[in-house]
This record gives structure tokens, sequence and C-alpha cells, in this order.
């Protein structure tokens, strides 16, 4: 049996180098409480078409995109709980659906979706997605370590920082544990700022104090750019290498010079 959750939030995505995270973290203490999990290992598997139609459509920064994931909370095994997850984002407003089964089931539920008579809306709308893309499949493994925060006056506004990120294209089996290849320099972290309307003004103060701007980063837009730059032999990004320029299409100019930083760190 499928259990669904669904909700929406305005998200907003930070890069972090060691020095700023040192800052900020020192004063998100004084006003944030961990949740109750604590750090937390999370392990996805992200599924796309043959084309991987998702990704690049994400890369394109629509107005309206979306996301199917497979989701476990450490290293599952078959009976651990798993959720299967459809992230939309529109007009800069994050819709999640999810909704939870053991390991296997959802394995099987997402590969080929029961029909049952009396399903939740929110399994209609899962299944609907996964029906509507032709041949989706597993494409990346992502996993990292998050930090999750509550804001002390209100458990609406959430801030999660995410390190160790790691991804893989081959191996697409939660069970299989958590081991690839970095996203991020050592000590770089993704902060995500969670909040149903605005951010405090100290924070949103602070963030600009610090240099901290929003950043499009996609975990999975970021580990499909760095499949394609390799394919063409771009083991350093930089506007300079032509290979590059065969899928440049899917570079803004920052994320190129951020990427040869990166390399060359």
């Amino acid at each position: 049996m499928a259990f669904g959750v669904s909700f929406k939030r305005y998200e907003k995505k930070y890069l972090l180098n060691p020095e700023q995270y040192k800052i900020l973290k020192a004063e998100i203490d004084k006003h944030f409480i961990p949740d109750k999990y604590g750090e937390t290992k999370i392990c996805n598997i992200y599924y796309d078409t043959p084309e991987y139609l998702l990704v690049t459509r994400s890369i394109d920064q629509p107005i309206f995109k979306e996301k199917l994931r497979l989701r476990t909370y450490g290293v599952p095994k078959d009976d651990t709980t798993a959720f299967i997850e459809v992230k939309r984002k529109y007009n800069k407003v994050v819709y999640k659906r999810r909704i939870h089964m053991p390991y296997t089931d959802a394995v099987k539920h997402i590969e080929s979706p029961p029909k049952k008579d009396g399903a939740s809306q929110i399994d209609k709308e899962i299944d609907y997605v996964i029906n509507m893309y032709p041949g989706i499949e597993p494409k990346f493994y992502i996993s990292y370590d998050r930090s999750a925060f509550f804001y002390k006056e209100t458990s609406d506004i959430r801030v999660t920082f995410d390190t160790n990120i790691t991804w893989r294209a081959n191996d697409l089996d939660l069970r299989l544990g958590s081991y690839g290849e970095s996203l991020l320099p050592e000590g770089y972290r993704i902060m995500e700022l969670k909040v149903p309307n605005t951010a405090p003004l100290w924070l949103a103060k602070l963030l600009s104090d610090l240099k901290i701007y929003p950043t499009s980063f996609s975990k999975v837009g970021t580990a499909y750019k760095t499949m394609l730059a390799r394919q063409v032999n771009a083991s350093v990004i930089s506007t300079a290498n032509p290979n590059l320029m065969k899928c440049a299409h899917l570079f803004t100019v920052g994320e190129i010079n951020e990427y040869s930083y990166m390399e060359t760190e």
C-alpha cells in the first residue's frame, strides 16, 4: 500500500565556500534548531527518458519543469521505506508529490505502475508522470549528507546544508551503497532556504554581506553536464576548450567559468 504526501513552497539554493559556511553557520545556530533527524544521508535515483528529456528541459530553466526520483534515507534494504517523488517547479514555486512503500515495491511501481481501484489523487499524479514519458528509466545516482534546521519562530522556514554530494551513472540501485564521484570541491556546500513566502530580514542581509547569492545549481543537472563534458573529452572545462563547445548550449558563461575554477582548485 502506498501513502502520499504533498506540499508547496519557495526554495532558493546557494553555493557556499568553506569560509562563507563557517560564518553563516555560526549565525544560523543562534536562530535555528536542528530537526529531529539531525544529519541524514539522502540517497536518490533520478529517472529520465532515453533522450534525457527531463534533465535537459530543467537545464533550459523553463517556467515549468519536473523530476521523477526514488529516494531513501540511508542505504536501503529490500524492505526499507522508499519514496517515489515527483518534484515540480512552476513560476519559482516548488510542488512535491510523493508516496512511500518498501524499496523493492517502489522500484517495481516505477517500472510498471499498477492499475488499482481507489487510488489517491497523489498516486494518480505520480503514475501519470511515469506513464507520460515512454521508456523512463534510472539514469543517475546522487547522494549527499544533509543537515536540516528549523527557524525558532516558525517551523515553516527551513534551512538545509548538503555536503559530500556524490554521483554516478552506473550501478543504479540504492542497495549497492553510497559511492561515486564528488560534484563539488572539498568543503563546499549547497544551502537550500525553504520558505512559504519570504526569508527573515536579518538572514537576507547576512547573505548579502557575505556575497552569497542564489544559484540555479541542480545536482542532477550538474551530473548530466559533467557526463556530457567527459563524452567530448573536456577534462578541464573552460571557454578555451573547443570540445566543450559541442555541448555549450547546455551551459551559461558563468557556469563554464565556475566549472573551470572548480576543476583547477
